[in-house]
């Protein structure tokens, strides 16, 4: 058939994935005893969505959760004390994500309100 004729496209998209680059960051080091600690204290559940891993993946999802940093590490840019209570909380890898969407970062309050209100319309 000719080129061009009706549902036979001239040419076919193609979508290259897979290539290395090399990137350099900054990685700012987390205390695995504070995201312990944080989670001791406030348990498995994210603190904007109240989700538990543990509870919709069994065995598997006991214990994972990320832990978000009220202050961003970058925001302070050298070693510090944290206080696992008062500087962290218990987030899902989503609302983990949303939150950074901003920057600087949304609050935990923020975000719930935004949620609600994105549930609710």
């Amino acid at each position: 058939m000719p080129a061009g004729e009706p549902g036979f496209p001239d040419e076919v998209a193609v979508f290259l994935e897979g290539a290395t680059k090399q990137v350099f960051v900054n990685a700012y080091e987390r205390n695995p005893r504070a995201r312990a600690a944080c989670l001791a204290h406030y348990g498995p559940n994210c603190t904007v969505c109240n989700f538990n891993f543990g509870v919709n993946f069994g065995a598997i999802g006991d214990g994972f959760m990320h832990v978000h940093h009220l202050k961003p590490l970058s925001a302070e840019g050298k070693s510090h004390d944290v206080d696992p209570v008062l500087d962290l909380r218990p987030v899902c890898p989503n609302c983990h994500a949303m939150l950074h969407r901003s920057d600087p970062p949304f609050s935990i309050e923020e975000l719930r309100e935004i949620r609600a209100a994105a549930v609710s319309a």
